[in-house]
């Protein structure tokens, strides 16, 4: 009989446990901003704003295609 309570006992404390860390945050979340996301004129690829190369308000996803483009 004492066994049985032992583990009763031992079953309640993981559930607890389990129950303790899987509760979700409150926090938000810290990360990045979104980002607003343009496509290469040449090659139709998208990418972050950030990253791109711009001329004469058209954006490139690198020299090259800057370049192939020729305007």
């Amino acid at each position: 009989m004492k066994y049985l309570f032992l583990f009763a006992f031992l079953g309640v404390i993981w559930w607890v446990w389990k129950k303790r860390n899987t509760q979700p945050s409150d926090q938000p979340v810290q990360g990045r901003a979104p980002e607003q996301m343009v496509n290469c004129a040449h090659c139709g690829v998208y990418l972050p704003a950030s990253e791109a190369l711009v001329d004469n308000d058209r954006s490139f996803c690198c020299q090259a295609h800057r370049q192939a483009d020729g305007r």
